[in-house]
């Protein structure tokens, strides 16, 4: 579905997808010469968290501007609730 609200964050979330992109380049090299599995593995690790960070920005945006101008000016248990959903959305 595709949306006309702006996304503030797809600047932001291309920017950190680059740089993980970056990163697995430099695990890829690494793993070419042979570099101590724990260096790769803490890279891998950077790596996963730049694509989660990534990710998370996405979806608070989403929810942040696209529902918010799907249902209006919410009230109060709305917008409790979008509060809520939010913060679940940690564990995705």
């Amino acid at each position: 579905m595709q949306s006309s609200v702006s996304h503030e964050s797809h600047d932001a979330v291309a920017k950190r997808l680059r740089r993980a992109g970056g990163h697995l380049q430099n695990v890829i090299t690494m793993l070419s010469d042979d570099r101590a599995c724990l260096d790769v593995a803490q890279q891998l690790h950077a790596v996963e968290r730049a694509i989660a960070a990534a990710k998370k920005q996405l979806i608070h945006d989403h929810i942040d501007h696209c529902l918010d101008h799907a249902i209006g000016e919410p009230a109060a248990s709305a917008r409790q609730a979008l509060s809520e959903f939010k913060a679940i959305t940690k564990y995705l």
